[in-house]
């Protein structure tokens, strides 16, 4: 039985074939023939795809339930930093390399700025020294102003919903970070690498607020064996993160990963947060590639029958949101300790020890650790069979059937007499003649299609963001109308702290909630609606192209037909009819990436916080009455009402932005991507259908006008035919050999992971 890696080492030698092949055909029509040059190009982005394409894996799950132990337990080694909890404030990736080592993005001084300004909204004592320009925390005194304005806030202003304080925190943390990387970041981006015995340094950044806050992306190399090649594994941030930014990472991460584990701790089992993450997957269309493992905690079970007894409460849990939902129990923290057992401490020892001492529980743990890696390995052979190695055999046969057949006409027809190849010239002239009008019909029609597909979706796109009330925006809006600020919550904080002081603590709890609805809510909704909207492009678009199919194909067996009745043998060809293209591949070749859900979240930077601060209005309303000694209220009902004042008119402004914020948005996701992507569909699937088979005639009237001409040295040529031909023949037998090879992928025969 042949692996995955077998397989593709065996394409990425056929490829190298076929690109020898093709780089002989240069000998007898020169190096600028444009199916030949096709053709190697697709060769060189085949290579590229084999070598480069990855099989993404996003493990999840609330804070502290494993998800770093498993991790290092797959890896065997202690790589990531365990335990850090919500301090984790990074997605880290984890690929095979030559060696161990962590690669560090760093993000440019704008992005750290935009961060801050975005942070900076009504934060009470803040007045620059420089009120013309914007925040710069590169400028000492701006950084001074700001910690003045932090230093000032009350214990009760730095907890916002019952938690810290996300835009506290970010400020803090770029405070006390920026001695650190000052000399690191740049008006660019930049990056770091720690390798070998400096690879510890990189925990610094992965466990530290104020370091990782910094950081763009982070990204591990580790040569450990039970890693394919073609796996990236990461090690996302915890789902119930009371920081709305961390979810937004987790789920841009999810967004392009193909296979999910969710990490469940035994301690706890199910909890609301849990459903709340799950639900939110559901609604993003992506829970079918999930796999649950709970962690087991030895120490938390008396007997495996009380482990059993919460694994059928988790399975009855999770069956609300997914049929018969794979589930595995293992304790990930004993499989760790088992690689790592020379280098564990005297505690740790002791207790991987009395754990062994369990004979029952050990193999429970060790028989589902099994069984789940192997499943994990199934799913994963079965996604690149289905999304990469099929699709790259098949271009690959393609080619080489193409290839054959040019060499099999002009093997024909390079020793025919005058007449011969006169009656060949006129009749490939007339198949190009007619493949030429289908292009032309294919160009008309598709361009027409085009344009209204694009219409299409553009209006579906704005009836996701603006129908009303269905619409996000009105969604959103509804929301900020009926959120409770509970300003009667804050009467006793208003006396001892003063109005602007409080109303920073409501427009922060406020921004809180409303930062949660937008990533639990919103966010989900719209990456729904661009994976529904990729897919209907590439359906609407073959629909439309599948009657030319069955034409070229038509015109094509006319022409082969035509070539037998003056003596000339063809070759039969494989199916060609037209495959929509790959997305992914398509999206890779294009270079095209959605928004990031992290977007969602920056509309507070163009609320107004002059409009917000009433209290000088009612200042104002309060001496007058005095002047003309009318009834006052008394300072602490003023201070009150310009409270509820000012959260109306906060309420307002907010609106008023995320308006403007999710216009912007929609139409980067219209223009910038979606409408983007319909061309990049609708020329792959063009040039599938009809460029090949005009070159293809191009070509083979090349050929005929240079033996009519004498250009052409027969003798050589004929002997490079041969040669061609032969290569061609092999090339054809290995791709049928890995063909029947493929179905042997699914037997799940190459292990990444052993328990031990």
């Amino acid at each position: 039985m042949n692996t995955y890696s077998e397989l593709k080492d065996d394409l990425l030698a056929i490829n190298s074939s076929l690109a020898s092949l093709f780089s002989k055909t240069d000998i007898i029509s020169g190096p600028s023939n444009p199916v030949f040059k096709d053709w190697k190009d697709n060769c060189t982005l085949i290579h590229k795809q084999l070598s480069e394409e990855l099989v993404r894996v996003a493990v999840v799950g609330s804070i502290k339930s494993g998800k770093s132990t498993f991790v290092n337990a797959f890896l065997n080694g202690d790589h990531l930093k365990r335990g850090a909890g919500v301090v984790t404030s990074i997605v880290t990736k984890v690929r095979r390399g030559p060696s161990l080592r962590a690669k560090l993005y760093f993000k440019t001084w704008e992005d750290v700025n935009a961060d801050m300004n975005q942070a900076l909204v009504l934060l009470p004592e803040f007045s620059k020294t420089d009120p013309d320009n914007a925040f710069d925390v590169r400028r000492r005194e701006d950084r001074e102003d700001l910690e003045k304005a932090l230093a000032a806030l009350k214990p009760d202003q730095r907890i916002s919903n019952g938690v810290c304080d996300a835009n506290n925190i970010l400020l803090t943390s770029y405070l006390k970070g920026y001695a650190r990387v000052r000399e690191i970041l740049s008006t660019d981006e930049r990056s770091l690498v720690y390798g070998d015995d400096r690879f510890e340094e990189h925990r610094a950044f992965a466990g530290s607020d104020h370091l990782a806050v910094y950081l763009r992306d982070m990204q591990l190399e580790t040569n450990c064996e039970h890693l394919a090649e073609y796996i990236e594994i990461a090690d996302c941030q915890g789902s119930d993160s009371p920081n709305p930014f961390h979810l937004a990472m987790i789920q841009d991460y999810l967004n392009q990963t193909h296979l999910i584990i969710y990490v469940i701790s035994s301690r706890t089992g199910i909890r609301q947060a849990d459903i709340r993450f799950l639900s939110m997957i559901k609604q993003m269309g992506i829970i079918d590639n999930i796999q649950f493992v709970i962690n087991c905690d030895f120490t938390e079970h008396e007997s495996l029958r009380d482990l059993n007894a919460l694994i059928e409460k988790v399975r009855e849990d999770l069956s609300y949101l997914k049929t018969n939902p794979e589930i595995y129990t293992f304790s990930t923290l004993l499989n760790l300790f088992r690689v790592e057992s020379e280098r564990l401490s005297a505690k740790d020892q002791h207790r991987l020890t009395q754990w062994e001492g369990d004979e029952e529980m050990i193999r429970f743990s060790d028989a589902q650790s099994e069984s789940f890696f192997d499943a994990f390995q199934h799913k994963l052979n079965q996604e690149r069979y289905a999304l990469l190695l099929e699709n790259q055999m098949q271009r690959m046969r393609v080619m080489t059937s193409e290839a054959q057949h040019w060499i099999a006409v002009n093997q024909e027809i390079i020793h025919r007499g005058a007449d011969q190849v006169k009656e060949l010239a006129r009749k490939i002239e007339a198949y190009q003649d007619r493949i030429g009008k289908i292009q032309s019909m294919v160009n008309t029609t598709l361009d027409g299609s085009l344009g209204r597909i694009k219409e299409e979706l553009k209006k579906e796109t704005d009836r996701l963001f603006d129908q009303k009330p269905e619409g996000i925006v009105e969604q959103i809006n509804g929301f900020i109308s009926h959120c409770d600020l509970q300003v009667m919550s804050y009467r006793e904080q208003l006396v001892e702290t003063g109005f602007t002081h409080t109303m920073y603590s409501v427009y922060q709890g406020f921004k809180q909630t409303l930062d949660e609805y937008m990533a639990n809510t919103i966010t989900p909704q719209i990456m729904r609606h661009v994976r529904e909207v990729e897919l209907s492009i590439g359906r609407h678009l073959s629909a439309i192209l599948e009657p030319y199919d069955v034409m070229i194909q038509d015109a094509l067996a006319e022409f082969n037909q035509s070539l037998a009745d003056i003596g000339i043998a063809t070759l039969d060809h494989v199916n060609r009819s037209v495959e929509i293209p790959k997305l992914d591949t398509v999206k890779s070749i294009a270079g095209l990436v959605l928004p990031p859900a992290m977007a969602t979240l920056r509309y507070s930077a163009r609320i107004k916080t002059e409009a917000i601060m009433r209290l000088g209005i009612y200042t104002a309303v309060h001496l007058i009455k005095r002047l003309l000694k009318k009834p006052i209220q008394d300072e602490a009902e003023r201070q009150f009402d310009a409270l509820k004042d000012g959260g109306r008119r906060m309420k307002r402004e907010t609106e008023k932005s995320i308006r403007f914020h999710m216009r912007d948005y929609k139409e980067n996701i219209k223009f910038q991507y979606l409408t983007r992507l319909a061309d990049a569909m609708a020329n792959a699937l063009k040039e599938m259908l009809v460029k090949r088979f005009q070159d293809h005639a191009e070509n083979l009237l090349n050929m005929v006008d240079e033996i009519q001409s004498q250009k052409l040295d027969k003798v050589r040529a004929t002997e490079v035919l041969q040669q061609m031909a032969h290569l061609a023949q092999k090339i054809g037998e290995n791709l049928d050999r890995v063909k029947g090879q493929l179905p042997t992928v699914y037997a799940g025969n190459e292990k990444m992971y052993a328990v031990r």
